[in-house]
């Protein structure tokens, strides 16, 4: 198995398998295997409609909603508290990256969206 282990401050925190074996997991917990660029046609039919997303904008009121302190979201992340106070005040786009992890850890699918 080709699996990679992303770590952080020493501890595993992301696994990285091959498509396939990422699809045979999909497979085996009951889940619809995940399409690919080279199957649109067939990922437009399968995908469900998403509901609305919040804006970026609202960054800061999410944080505060799931009581998630400015200090431990940016260190979370991999970022500066400063800097996420400049996201959280619209003074900078954040990179794709960061985007998807302040998805994961405010529980935002669709930020988390590959781009």
């Amino acid at each position: 198995m080709g699996i990679q282990v992303i770590n952080r401050d020493g501890q595993p925190e992301y696994a990285v398998v091959p498509w396939e074996q990422y699809q045979a997991l999909l497979k085996a917990a009951g889940q619809a295997p995940a399409s690919t660029a080279e199957q649109p046609a067939q990922a437009s039919q399968a995908a469900p409609k998403q509901a609305v997303l919040p804006a970026l904008s609202e960054l800061a009121h999410l944080r505060v909603t799931k009581g998630i302190a400015p200090e431990a979201l940016a260190r979370n992340v991999g970022i500066s508290p400063a800097y996420l106070a400049m996201i959280e005040a619209g003074e900078r786009e954040p990179g794709d990256a960061i985007l998807r992890a302040l998805a994961w850890h405010l529980g935002v699918p669709g930020w988390s969206q590959p781009s």
